[in-house]
């Protein structure tokens, strides 16, 4: 067998075994296969997109299932694929030909050119994540990509879309709908982010039609609208305005018109917040979808002055025409002054509607759309109260059920040119909904789908619908899906619709939402605040397995992580550990495959590293059930560090070093055993440095990868035998906690003198153990120890002699020091406690806390005075 180089240099490593996995086939999934299915699809990242740490984090976990599912002996597919993301990379591929002098818009080009465009920057850049997921060593079936433009993906999107319309499902209406000024495209209200907003409100006055200096006084934070108000509206039980309904005021702007021209009337509706502003409301349904509502009641008309690019238009007047609806604004608060009826503008928080995309915000806009009425919702509600599907964390499931019980018809056409183009044709008054042309004469639809319309058919249109598929048959329904939250309406709850409505079955069973990943002060990351790393930078400095392990640790379920790239550089460090241990175990000879402990007289350390390994293992397989990652590699870390290196190798030692020891045999046997068993326990997490210890250790002759998944009721231990090396590890710890105490770390120079208990005589060779195991020079046993710093063990009191280690004088300047400060501590949570203004309004945990630290003081300052005694006396 080859030897372990001395340190593990994951670019030796990483591309030459992904190369080899992917080129032996090894992520092929079979169909025919007699194994049981496992089956998990990529949520498909955007064709324009490349690798951010979400990636890194949602990719890995369902890199983590598919490799275990493989390891348990099931047939796995991973299916991967990209999302031809409409108005993402309609956007981008615009702004580079902008950018470029190529065009002003789209209109320059036309749609046929402007789509070859696109198609050519997508050969040219789309798929670069696709080639990043392979450097993170994504297990995908590379040979099943899915692109959601490919011909057979859209013919199954046109299918669905011709389908629902004969069901009457699918319907052409004029509505109030977001529209995005930059994309210039409806948005469903999904698509749009609420955003804080700081701005102002403005009051004016609107004087009552043939009533001298009768005025009515309106608030509002968008007066650019004011030349679009076609009434006015107040709640006709408010007593103040209730006797002007009926009556017409004068809309002020714009001021060129004849009065006759700007009289709407005053109508009546119990809409009207009466506690909003002054409780007038003036009524803009071209621009407000409560004002829309309001003029549906009354028969309202409608009066655009805002187009689709977001510019006032001519009906706003000759002052505000062509401006963009933010100068306008200023500019029609401007005229109110001019006119004398501008009264105040105060300061004014609200809420505003954001284009996910664009980032600008959406303009309510009353345009006609195509909607979808969501179809099998019953079936989509139920079976999450049914228990066939489980969301983790749980309370996601409340979240589902009431968007499920709230739903809205979906508005799913886009005035785009990229993405699928609705399959409606008109000829004159006639219209046809099918896929091809009923022939000349015959004009298509402008408009393409939402993005999401082709992404919620994802689970089943990528294996092969509506063809009765191998792949279908075998793997449909997928097993689990990984996403985020923020999609869970987007995409989880309309993918469980399209399942059901279209294979009659749920597309999943299981779904784990991931947190978002925020730097340290809790931002989330992102380009423009220059915190959000390049993850490949991050695997050339770290490799892929410190990357992944490194993220994974610190990634609770469904909870945010701050991210810090010291918890990536401790995911390399681990791994730098690991080879370290297996590096060392060669050292001593040849492995053993086949390695049973059992068979071989053992030491204590031997049988206690066996019961820790039942206990990981049995604790693996809970966390799994749970889908606790975070937990599980935390597991794994704590095992491989603690118990393998710190504890294990140390007490090893002795056997390795004498050739006759009667249990160097168990020892060797038990490391082999255990490194196989956690080789392949890691491997789901670290594939690379898991498939590379595994054949060049000799632990297997084939790759790790479908080697069997070790199972906790397999390892045999004497418990007895364990409990004693528990004792042994147990004294250790006193004694370090004792050296910590004093500031001190280990040292040749150091040693410790034990007065073991009645019930227990230690051997020279236990004493060099625990000296092993507390890294000083010795531990001797004793009967009459000196003046000295003691702590009570397992084996008896331990006892620190500080003579030549520590400076008196400066070691008892040291402990006044800290005592003084903790009387500090105390006195200050003592006079909180005392005080009963803070007392009364602190609430109980809070209390609590203060009592637990001025008792933590206490107790310290109780320490202290007892280690300056050794100094004082």
């Amino acid at each position: 067998m080859p030897e372990l180089a001395p340190g593990y240099d994951p670019a030796q490593v990483e591309d030459r075994l992904y190369s080899q996995w992917v080129n032996r086939g090894d992520y092929r999934a079979d169909p025919a296969s007699p194994k049981p299915a496992y089956s998990i699809v990529i949520p498909p990242p955007n064709v324009t997109g490349i690798l951010t740490l979400g990636h890194v984090l949602n990719n890995t976990i369902q890199d983590i299932l598919a490799r275990r599912a493989r390891l348990l002996g099931m047939e796995v597919l991973w299916l991967p694929g990209t999302d031809h993301a409409g108005i993402a990379t309609q956007t981008v591929v615009e702004r580079t030909l902008k950018k470029d002098g190529k065009i002003r818009h789209r209109d320059d080009l036309g749609r046929e050119v402007f789509l070859q465009e696109i198609w050519q920057w997508k050969e040219k850049h789309g798929g670069i994540i696709i080639q990043q997921l392979k450097k993170l060593g994504a297990s995908c079936d590379w040979s099943r990509e899915r692109f959601t433009m490919d011909p057979a993906y859209s013919a199954c999107v046109q299918k669905v879309f011709v389908d629902l319309f004969h069901k009457k499902l699918i319907y052409r209406g004029r509505r109030m709908v977001n529209w995005c000024p930059v994309s210039r495209t409806a948005l469903s209200d999904e698509e749009v982010i609420m955003k804080e907003q700081k701005g102002l409100l403005y009051h004016f006055r609107v004087p009552v039609a043939g009533a001298k200096d009768q005025f009515l006084t309106i608030a509002t934070t968008r007066p650019e609208t004011i030349p679009g108000d076609t009434a006015i509206a107040v709640n006709p039980k408010d007593p103040r305005y209730s006797s002007l309904i009926g009556q017409f005021a004068l809309r002020p702007l714009p001021p060129e018109l004849p009065q006759e021209q700007r009289r709407i009337p005053i109508v009546g509706d119990e809409q009207v917040d009466m506690t909003f502003g002054t409780g007038v409301l003036k009524v803009t349904p071209a621009h407000d979808p409560a004002d829309f509502a309001i003029a549906q009641r009354h028969q309202l008309p409608s009066l655009e002055v805002i187009d689709e690019s977001g510019l006032m238009n001519k009906e706003a007047g000759t002052v505000l025409a062509g401006l963009d609806r933010s100068k306008a604004r200023p500019a029609a608060v401007e005229q109110l002054r001019e006119l004398g009826l501008l009264e105040k503008e105060e300061p004014y928080v609200n809420q505003v509607g954001y284009s996910e995309r664009a980032d600008v915000p959406v303009e309510p806009r009353v345009s006609e759309q195509w909607f979808l009425r969501y179809p099998s919702t019953e079936q989509s509600q139920t079976i999450v109260s049914s228990g066939k599907l489980r969301f983790y964390p749980d309370r996601w499931t409340k979240v589902y059920q009431h968007w499920m019980e709230n739903l809205q018809d979906w508005c799913i056409s886009r005035q785009l040119w990229w993405g699928h183009r609705i399959p409606v044709w008109y000829r004159g008054e006639e219209t046809r909904c099918q896929i091809e042309s009923p022939g000349d004469g015959w004009t298509q639809d402008p408009d393409v789908l939402d993005t999401w319309f082709s992404s919620w058919l994802w689970p089943f249109a990528t294996m092969g619908w509506p063809e009765k598929t191998a792949e279908l048959k075998k793997f449909y329904p997928t097993t689990d899906l990984v996403t985020g939250p923020d999609i869970i309406f987007f995409w989880v709850a309309r993918m469980m619709m399209a399942g059901f409505e279209f294979m009659g079955d749920l597309p999943f069973h299981q779904v784990y939402f991931t947190g978002l990943i925020r730097d340290g002060k809790g931002r989330k990351l992102s380009k423009s605040l220059g915190n959000s790393p390049d993850p490949l930078d991050l695997i050339a400095k770290y490799g892929a397995d410190g990357l992944r392990f490194g993220l994974l640790r610190i990634a609770p379920q469904g909870a945010d992580i701050r991210y810090d790239e010291k918890q990536i550089e401790e995911g390399r460090n681990f791994a730098n550990k690991l080879w370290n241990a297996c590096r060392y175990r060669q050292q001593q000879g040849a492995c053993d495959p086949t390695a049973d402990p059992a068979k071989h007289p053992r030491t204590p350390f031997s049988d206690h590293l066996l019961a820790e390994l039942a206990s990981l293992e049995k604790g693996l397989a809970k966390m799994y059930a749970g889908y606790e990652f975070s937990q599980i590699a935390q597991a794994l870390y704590g095992f491989v560090w603690d118990e393998i290196c710190a504890r294990f190798i140390e007490t090893a030692k002795s056997d390795f070093a004498n050739p006759s020891s009667p249990t160097r045999a168990g020892t060797l046997a038990t490391f082999d055993y255990t490194l196989s068993r956690i080789l392949r326990h890691l491997h789901p997490f670290m594939p690379f440095i898991t498939e590379e210890l595994w054949l060049t250790l000799g632990l297997g002759n084939e790759t790790i990868q479908f080697a069997s998944w070790p199972k906790s009721e397999e390892v045999r231990f004497d418990a007895t035998n364990a409990k004693l090396a528990n004792s042994c590890y147990a004294t250790a710890e006193s004694g370090r906690r004792l050296r910590g105490e004093f500031g001190l770390s280990g040292s040749a120079k150091m040693k410790f003198l034990l007065k073991p208990t009645p019930s227990f005589q230690p051997t020279p060779e236990d004493l060099r153990t625990l000296a092993k195991l507390l890294q000083v020079g010795s531990v001797d046993s004793t009967q009459n120890p000196p003046k000295a710093p003691m702590t009570l063990t397992p084996w008896g009191e331990l006892y620190l002699p500080l003579e030549g280690l520590l400076d008196p004088v400066q070691e008892s300047a040291r402990l006044q020091k800290e005592i003084a400060a903790a009387e500090i501590s105390r006195a200050r949570e003592a006079a909180k406690l005392a005080d009963p203004k803070m007392s009364a309004k602190a609430p109980p945990e809070k209390q609590a806390e203060w009592r637990r630290l001025e008792q933590e003081a206490a107790e310290r300052i109780t320490r202290l005075h007892e280690q300056l005694k050794l100094f004082t006396t």
